[in-house]
């Protein structure tokens, strides 16, 4: 008899392997979240059905997944200089990265909004951006900057005029080459330099006119996203003030534009897109918007950026409930399956809600997008100046913690790279830094109330859509409009102590307005108690008494 053949006591084979839940592949990530597709139609995207299908199912397939794994675990590679001592600047990705983002771009996630702007546009390129980016985030980031790159260039006609149809296409070649010559370009973005951080007033990085129309760019960038992409959007100073320009990687004559990678950084998470440190020096530059009004400019990108931290931190939330749920509905201890213990259901029905909450509120902001752009809504441009802080600052601040809690739900298997919640934990801050961490976007959301009050009147008006329905956020909105009231009168140094605590009320309160009108019953009854009820905390897995856990996670379970 060999080893592997030998039996203990009682005829149990030690190298059976009993009580382990299938693997999830094959799956229609898109049909098994009817959260997300309710909420597409709700907010005019139902015309997107047959797209979201689709990128559903390959989203959800053993080959993607298998992609998205290979990507994260052969990280980019730095190669400064060829074998023969030539300058490259290149950085080297796994094929599986190219294969993700490819099969994004070629689906529309980055500028499909754009390319076919009509209601419900933002929606349906939110929802692929999230399906995507559910299972992969790393590519996430240049196919964002890319969306957001339109909102700026378009503050320089002729520069859009040659580089918009690139920005729509939906090709995808990863080499470095003529953007003329290329299926489609992708955009970057190096604003902060080492000095100044999020402080971008204090940046150095020269811009002198060439004499040509363009700049010659002199400085250095502290974080560079994205460095193969084909442009960038990049601040310098001008002789009249901080300008952003466009500075392409290689010039259309096939010349590489003087772009020096000095080292890519060693972060958290985010391991399988690149982010580095780069040199300029005498770089070409095209000049974006108005001469001196760079952070102007570059704040259109910066806040389609930030509406796409929401999306990503929703779709990492919807990630995490159904991973958990899957291992719970196939996993049993102490003689019942995990879903089946109140204790287990009472956290994962919590996760649910969380998730369901974020979903609706990323929906809710890219359909105030579609309403918002062109000669559109003035009420919702002003809904969604604030509201799109606001939420970037809750829902992805949510996102660590909500990890943390689905990676629980797995156990030891949870705590291993060989399963995805442990690459989703590091994953998750990434979207609280980027585009501000949570002291400058309350700030923001401080500069907005007081800049631009009709903001503040809007994102009320949203609230108020669901006065009367549940006396917990009657008395929430009530409070809040108390706090603002008073926050008004303060002097300064007070109203920034209390940014925080102003911005989470709107949030949360912007989130149960939201699931008392979208969400089903119980799960809305259940979010409002549970986050603006008495004894409300913001751990997981407390829910108020009577609240029907099951019926919750029938909606969240998939096939």
């Amino acid at each position: 008899m060999t080893v592997d053949e030998d039996v203990h006591a009682g005829g149990h084979r030690t190298h059976e392997v009993t009580n382990q839940p299938p693997e999830r592949v094959d799956v229609n990530e898109y049909l098994d979240f009817p959260v997300l597709r309710d909420a597409v139609h709700a907010f005019g995207g139902g015309w997107g059905e047959e797209r979201l299908v689709e990128a559903g199912a390959h989203v959800g397939s053993a080959a993607f997944q298998r992609a998205a794994e290979l990507a994260n675990t052969h990280e980019p590679v730095l190669r400064t200089h060829d074998r023969r001592g030539r300058r490259v600047d290149e950085v080297e990705y796994h094929p599986a990265y190219h294969e993700v983002i490819s099969a994004a771009v070629a689906r529309g996630a980055h500028t499909s909004a754009w390319a076919d702007p009509r209601p419900g546009a933002d929606v349906v390129r939110g929802a692929l951006f999230s399906l995507f980016g559910q299972v992969e985030p790393g590519h996430a980031c240049p196919v964002s900057m890319t969306h957001a790159a339109v909102a700026s260039l378009r503050h320089a006609p002729d520069l859009a005029a040659l580089w918009e149809p690139r920005l729509l296409a939906t090709g995808y070649d990863g080499a470095l080459a003529a953007p003329g010559t290329k299926p489609g370009a992708l955009v970057g973005m190096a604003m902060t330099e080492k000095q100044g951080g999020s402080d971008v007033r204090a940046n150095t990085t020269r811009a002198v006119p060439a004499g040509d129309g363009t700049h010659l760019l002199t400085g250095h960038k502290w974080f560079c996203s994205a460095p193969m992409s084909d442009a960038f959007l990049v601040l310098a100073q001008a002789p009249d003030g901080q300008s952003c320009f466009l500075v392409p990687r290689v010039l259309e004559d096939g010349t590489r534009n003087v772009f020096r990678l000095q080292r890519l950084k060693d972060k958290l998470g985010n391991r399988s897109n690149a982010s580095g440190e780069v040199e300029l020096d005498g770089t070409v530059g095209h000049l974006v918007g108005e001469p001196g009004r760079g952070v102007r400019t570059i704040l259109e990108m910066v806040q389609r950026t930030r509406l796409d931290c929401v999306h990503g931190s929703a779709a990492g939330m919807r990630q995490g409930v159904a991973e958990a749920l899957w291992h719970a509905r196939h996993r049993t201890a102490f003689g019942a399956r995990l879903v089946d213990q109140p204790a287990m259901t009472a956290v994962l029905a919590d996760l649910a809600l969380e998730s369901e909450a974020a979903t609706l509120t990323a929906m809710r902001l890219a359909a105030a997008y579609d309403a918002g752009d062109g000669d559109g809504d003035d009420g919702e441009r002003a809904f969604r100046r604030l509201a799109t802080a606001a939420a970037k600052y809750w829902v992805c601040k949510r996102g660590p913690q909500h990890a943390y809690e689905a990676m629980e739900c797995l156990g030891g298997n949870g705590y291993t790279e060989a399963f995805p919640l442990a690459r989703r934990y590091r994953e998750q801050p990434v979207m609280a830094i980027w585009e501000g961490s949570g002291n400058v976007v309350a700030l923001d959301v401080l500069r907005a109330m007081t800049r631009e009050p009709a903001s503040l009147a809007a994102v009320d008006a949203e609230l108020a859509l669901a006065a009367g329905a549940h006396r917990d956020l009657d008395a929430h909105l009530a409070a809040t409009r108390d706090l603002l009231a008073g926050l008004a009168g303060a002097d300064p140094a007070e109203q920034q102590a209390s940014a925080r605590r102003v911005v989470e009320a709107l949030a949360v309160g912007l989130q149960a307005s939201l699931m008392v009108r979208y969400a089903p019953q119980a799960s809305a009854d259940a979010f409002v108690a549970a986050r603006l009820g008495p004894g409300r905390g913001h751990g997981y897995g407390v829910l108020p008494r009577g609240t029907d856990a099951a019926a919750i996670l029938r909606r969240h379970a998939g096939s």
